[in-house]
């Protein structure tokens, strides 16, 4: 009877990792808080096959865009998916974070798994090139001669273009009109068809739309130093304005996952942003890679979270 009782405790203590091995069984939803052709989107399109690669046993992912309120919808809806490794998707900081200071919502930083962050794209404006304005202070001083007319739009309220809006604004001292979509994409529309003065968009985002056609002028990118995506576009400090501001993009899953699963969805994202093809598909979609293993990318997201607590005390976004 003992003996029969340690063989049954010993199958019990196994089936998890059976069921580990199994896994994908079915196709495994990759939830996008913003619109089809955005820059979340294209790099998780680009992606998705490696990981499938990785993942092994027949993987299929599939991207689910979950779009609204400034990707509150997307997030919600992953955050209070079943942490079974059937839904994991992207989230982009800031946000993840500053929706859930400015408002309530149903979801925060702690409710996901973090798998490995991707992408860190820093923030850019754009203007038509019919546009007669070609960097940061004639930015500034036709919005002075302007008041209240310039338009700028961002992916939502909070957004990290939302932010460097703002931050802009008060360094320049000018006013400026804030126009909230629902995706890089949808702003991408709107400079194109001359419906805003200004696309605040991620520097990466707004190259891969220079490439296919639409008519955009670059004023800046708001990183430490030039990047190598666009080296002869000066940053906001070189400008005068002490702006430093980009875009996370990073995968998880909801709190909770198996902890087999989690290891091969890490497992495979790492070896997914390794692999040379990738970094080729990346390079051609003008994104900044920057992977960041689950400690140190939850780590970034949780020091942010402060940064951005201690932003919302100074300069309350919701309100502008």
């Amino acid at each position: 009877m003992k003996t029969l009782l340690k063989l049954l405790c010993a199958a019990l203590a196994i089936l998890p990792a059976i069921a580990g091995a199994q896994y994908p069984e079915r196709p495994v939803n990759v939830i996008v808080a913003y619109s089809p052709g955005g820059g979340t989107d294209l790099i998780a399109r680009a992606i998705a096959p490696f990981v499938e690669k990785y993942l092994g046993g027949g993987a299929r992912l599939v991207i689910v865009n979950r779009t609204g309120a400034g990707g509150e919808i997307g997030f919600a809806a992953l955050a209070n998916s079943a942490p079974d490794g059937y839904s994991i998707g992207f989230v982009n900081t800031p946000p993840l974070l500053t929706i859930p200071i400015e408002r309530q919502a149903q979801f925060n930083w702690q409710r996901f798994d973090y798998l490995g962050n991707i992408i860190d794209d820093p923030c850019n404006f754009s203007v038509h090139v019919d546009t007669p304005i070609r960097d940061l202070k004639e930015l500034a001083a036709y919005a002075r001669a302007n008041p209240g007319a310039v338009t700028v739009g961002s992916t939502g309220v909070g957004s990290d273009d939302h932010l460097a809006m703002l931050m802009f604004a008060r360094a320049a001292g000018v006013q400026l009109r804030h126009i909230p979509f629902k995706g890089s994409a949808d702003v991408r529309a709107a400079i194109a068809g001359k419906q805003i003065t200004v696309a605040a968009i991620n520097i990466g985002e707004a190259l891969q739309y220079q490439k296919g056609g639409t008519p955009l002028r670059n004023l800046v990118q708001m990183s430490p130093a030039r990047t190598n995506l666009a080296p002869e576009l000066a940053t906001a400090r070189e400008q005068g304005f002490d702006i430093e501001l980009s875009s996370l993009r990073g995968m998880v899953g909801p709190r909770g996952l198996p902890p087999e699963i989690r290891e091969r969805l890490v497992n495979a994202i790492a070896r997914a942003v390794a692999d040379p093809e990738f970094q080729a598909k990346a390079v051609q979609f003008f994104s900044p890679l920057r992977y960041l293993p689950p400690a140190r990318y939850e780590a970034l997201v949780r020091e942010a979270d402060v940064t951005y607590r201690a932003l919302w005390k100074e300069l309350p976004w919701a309100e502008r």
